[in-house]
């Protein structure tokens, strides 16, 4: 069960934004990500908790941020109830996407597993609600995902394997690495790999 620390900075001018402290594991029904987010000062800000079943979808979805909350699944596409700090109102929404997105490295993770691209093979195109802090405001867009190639790294157990993919935000143009090991993301923009105290869990 790998467990560590991501630290958060936004991607353009690298201000910090936070850690994220993590545990994960692979299981016969699939994935589970659970997460809590801290300020650069330590205060909590916020949490995630996600769980796929054994082809990437998202099965259940619980994030906090700035007293928000969100709840979600794969379900009609994906659904999502989402509650405004005080609790008054929860406002439904539904959108025909495949998968959420946002801060967290867990959803990338996630639509790697979802895509599940091979080396050599096209872009593959891919339709994700992104939900990010501080408001978890709900927002359909597209991205491409390319795995460019793949390393081996040996180690005291097994070889440790390197995913190395390009992600194409459609509506922008923008294009930037992701890098993933197993079910750990090693470095993505805005998010560096900082403490891990085992090694990342393969998926069958």
């Amino acid at each position: 069960m790998p467990r560590g620390r991501y630290s958060l900075h936004d991607p353009h001018d690298h201000t910090p934004l936070g850690d994220e402290h993590f545990h994960c594991a692979t299981g016969p029904s699939g994935w589970r990500y659970v997460s809590q987010i801290t300020t650069p000062s330590g205060d909590h800000a916020g949490s995630v908790d996600l769980a796929l079943d054994e082809l990437g979808r998202p099965v259940r979805l619980e994030l906090h941020a700035g007293g928000w909350q969100v709840r979600g699944a794969a379900l009609d596409g994906v659904t999502w109830v989402r509650t405004d700090p005080a609790g008054d109102h929860a406002q439904e929404g539904n959108a025909a996407a495949h998968s959420f997105t946002g801060n967290s490295p867990a959803f990338l993770i996630a639509t790697s597993r979802l895509l599940r691209p091979a080396v050599g093979e096209p872009a593959t195109r891919v339709r994700l609600v992104a939900l990010t802090p501080p408001v978890l405001a709900p927002r359909t867009l597209d991205q491409s995902w390319t795995l460019l190639h793949t390393e081996s790294h040996a180690t005291d157990n097994a070889p440790l394997i390197v995913e190395n993919y390009q992600v194409s935000e459609v509506g922008t143009g923008e294009q930037h690495p992701v890098h993933i090991a197993g079910d750990v993301v090693l470095a993505a923009p805005g998010i560096e790999l900082e403490e891990l105290e085992s090694p990342p869990s393969g998926f069958g």
